[in-house]
């Protein structure tokens, strides 16, 4: 079990008659930045709290390896960095102060420690501001840097980009991938934001109503269409052309494109009817279906038998 930093086991949390989280089967592998998604009350932060031992499970297991051979849960906790919902800082102290104070809460960390996430988050050069001036991406990434303290082999973010502007959710999204690529650490990133997961993550897991209905690579969630993208020269020509098709449905995106759907052997013919009629095709590429439409597919499925 090496290869793993996270795995739970038929978790499950009840708050009276209603299940938040129902036998929820989960692995996390070591270097993933895996996506852990759904809806808004779908238990994510449940699920992530219960991680943590914010929320006691009311059944499963929850195991961190520390090494390949130890399942030791407490020494494991240790080795977890997390921002559950949006970081509370002394507002009229700095960031550095901040973390100073943080880190002796928990134990405390060398001093070198608090200056090296600095560096790593790129706050060095406002660690002496208040906090009440950062901005909302500046103290997102000051709560990651907390969460960097304990030199943690494992980081979980609920919902790093919520609320931010562009600039915040891009700089967050460079520092997640590289906690990964040069820090080695394993990211467990929950968000209700399908482009979030689309453009992180390698490895996904989609909860509902507290069940998993899907882990794995996100490639491999969606589903292939008949549905082709077409670019040509001549877009009017060339959509007038291929509406008098059989076997083919064309409609057009805009002046920039077609969308063609047709079946395998249509496709072929669409090419050559286009070349043929002096229409020069520049792009004739299936479309996959979206993060968001395998989503909206999956919780359909499990939706339609009760209705």
């Amino acid at each position: 079990m090496s290869d793993v930093a996270l795995h739970t086991e038929d978790l499950t949390k009840r708050f009276g008659a209603r299940t938040a989280v129902d036998r929820l089967t989960i692995r996390v592998e070591r270097g993933d930045i895996y996506g852990f998604l759904g809806p808004n009350g779908a238990g994510k932060s449940t699920t992530l709290r219960m991680l943590l031992s914010l929320v006691r499970p009311t059944s499963g297991t929850i195991k961190f390896p520390v090494r390949a051979s130890s399942w030791e849960y407490l020494k494991a906790r240790s080795r977890i960095g997390a921002i559950i919902e949006t970081p509370a800082f002394y507002e009229n102290f700095s960031g550095r102060r901040n973390l100073q104070l943080l880190a002796s809460l928990s134990g405390g960390v060398q001093k070198k420690r608090v200056e090296e996430v600095l560096e790593i988050v790129d706050l060095r050069d406002r660690a002496q501001d208040p906090v009440k001036v950062y901005s909302l991406g500046m103290r997102q990434r000051l709560g990651i840097a907390q969460a960097l303290l304990p030199t943690p082999e494992l980081i979980i973010l609920d919902e790093p980009t919520n609320g931010l502007d562009p600039q915040g959710i891009h700089e967050t999204r460079n520092l997640i991938r590289r906690l990964r690529d040069e820090f080695r650490l394993t990211v467990l990133l929950s968000s209700h934001l399908l482009t979030e997961i689309e453009q992180l993550c390698n490895r996904v897991g989609i909860i509902h109503e507290g069940h998993l209905l899907y882990e794995g690579g996100p490639e491999a969630l969606v589903a292939p269409t008949s549905l082709y993208k077409v670019r040509v020269d001549n877009l009017s020509s060339a959509f007038d052309l291929l509406n008098r098709e059989s076997g083919v449905t064309v409609t057009r995106n805009g002046a920039s494109f077609l969308r063609v759907e047709a079946d395998a052997e249509h496709i072929a013919a669409v090419n050559t009817l286009l070349v043929g009629n002096g229409i020069k095709v520049y792009e004739l590429s299936p479309a996959q279906e979206s993060l968001e439409e395998a989503f909206l597919r999956l919780t359909k499925t499990v939706a339609a038998p009760s209705s």
